[in-house]
C-alpha cells in the first residue's frame, strides 16, 4: 500500500498553518496600532487651531451683542477684534474683519486661515467665525 498521510502529518501541517496565521495577525495588528497612533497625531495637531477658534468665535459674540460696540466707532471694534485674536495667536489682521451695523444691531465676520506644518503634509484650515444680526 502506498503511504497516506496519517494523523500525525496533519497536526504538523496544522500547527505550521498556526504559526504562519499568527504572524500575520501580528503584522496586522501592528500596521492598524500604526495607522491609530498617526490618526490620533493628527487629531492632536489640529485640536489647538479649532480651540482657538472656539475661543475666537466665543469672543465675537460677547463683542456683538454687548453695548460697547454698538456705540463705539468700527475702527476702534476693529483693532479690539484683531487685539484679541493676536492674543489667541491667530492670524487676523484688521482687513478681515467685516463689521456690519443696522438698525437692528451689530453683525461681526473674520474669515482667516491657520496653516498647520505636518512631517510630510501641510494643512490650511479656513476659518469663518461670525456673530451679532444681520
Amino acid at each position: 500500500m502506498g503511504r497516506t498521510s496519517g494523523h500525525l502529518d496533519r497536526t504538523r501541517n496544522l500547527g505550521q498553518r498556526q504559526a504562519l496565521t499568527a504572524g500575520v495577525a501580528r503584522w496586522r495588528l501592528l500596521v492598524a496600532a500604526a495607522i491609530v497612533a498617526a490618526l490620533a497625531a493628527f487629531g492632536v495637531l489640529l485640536f489647538r487651531p479649532y480651540q482657538q477658534n472656539w475661543r475666537f468665535q466665543s469672543y465675537l459674540e460677547t463683542v456683538a451683542f454687548g453695548q460697547t460696540a454698538a456705540t463705539q466707532p468700527e475702527l476702534m471694534t476693529r483693532a479690539d477684534i484683531a487685539n484679541h485674536a493676536a492674543q489667541l495667536g491667530l492670524p487676523v489682521s484688521s482687513d478681515q474683519i467685516r463689521i456690519t451695523k443696522s438698525a437692528a444691531g451689530l453683525y461681526l465676520e473674520v474669515r482667516y486661515f491657520v496653516r498647520v506644518d505636518m512631517a510630510l503634509y501641510t494643512v490650511d484650515l479656513h476659518f469663518r467665525p461670525s456673530a451679532g444680526v444681520r
